[in-house]
């Protein structure tokens, strides 16, 4: 038995690793669309992750921690730096500017040569292992379980309802929306990190408009009403490729047609209950 799940698991490792990487993504989304933010900037945040993680091993040497925590506080200190400006910015003119983010930070990786420029950035050593995505995948939907059902998730659910009236009420609206979009990239910047330490090669092509559509698709599909929505979603979708080989060219469009089904049909997405407060 236990050499029959060795060998599934090494037949469909990258499917099983990619499941919760694409959770954590899914988890990044979701902190955002919790407050009704449409900042699209994860796969931007997920590409300096990344790179910043490889960078620390393969460049410099350092331990993987330490790459994790470089991955995180990277994408964190830009989230920052850019918050102040495009947070004033709502809808699809907010979704706009963090597309336009993740155009620049493509441009930027293509053209930097100590990271390998257009040729990506290789032999990244392999860190991590299921149990440690799992793990991390895990902890993650606890604490937003746990926020979510706070009165920091009633202020959050209060803002994504009628943001105005939420300010009336008390709630720190730039605050928060600052918080949220730190919190989403340090997520989004963990997951590249993992990402790049299981694929040991990363590119700069891989952070642009098709990731970003596609991370936005978890959270369409499975939900935002609670955390393991996104998750859900994630997951579908990471398989869905594998059962739909076939139509592999065409996944751009399918998660496409997914957004456009979901908003239309379903809403709230596949789970669509809502977390209960406890204060």
């Amino acid at each position: 038995m236990l050499d029959e799940l060795s060998d599934l698991y090494w037949t469909y490792q990258n499917i099983i690793h990619g499941i919760a990487v694409n959770g954590i993504l899914g988890l990044s989304v979701y902190v955002v669309l919790s407050i009704g933010q449409l900042a699209l900037g994860q796969a931007a945040f997920m590409g300096i992750g990344a790179y910043f993680g490889a960078i620390a091993t393969t460049k410099l040497g350092l331990p993987f921690p330490i790459a994790i925590l470089a991955s995180v506080l990277t994408p964190a200190a830009v989230a920052l730096a850019i918050g102040a400006p495009t947070l004033r910015l709502t809808g699809v003119y907010l979704a706009i500017s963090m597309l336009g983010l993740g155009e620049i930070s493509r441009l930027l990786l293509l053209n930097w040569e100590y990271a390998g420029g257009a040729l990506g950035l290789s032999g990244i050593p392999e860190r991590g292992d299921v149990f440690l995505l799992y793990g991390v995948l895990i902890v993650l939907i606890i604490a937003l379980i746990f926020i979510s059902r706070s009165r920091i998730g009633r202020a959050m659910e209060a803002m994504r309802e009628d943001e105005t009236a939420a300010g009336v009420m008390g709630v720190n609206v730039p605050r928060y929306k600052l918080a949220t979009l730190v919190v989403s990239a340090m997520l989004a910047g963990l997951a590249g990190c993992l990402s790049a330490h299981l694929s040991s090669f990363i590119g700069p092509n891989e952070y642009g408009f098709e990731e970003a559509t596609t991370i936005l698709s978890f959270a369409l599909l499975g939900g935002i009403g609670t955390p393991l929505g996104p998750v859900a979603g994630a997951a579908i979708l990471t398989l869905l490729p594998e059962v739909l080989r076939f139509l592999a060219d065409y996944r751009l469009m399918i998660n496409g047609a997914i957004i456009v089904i979901a908003v239309l049909f379903m809403p709230r997405g596949l789970l669509s209950w809502r977390m209960r407060r406890t204060v």
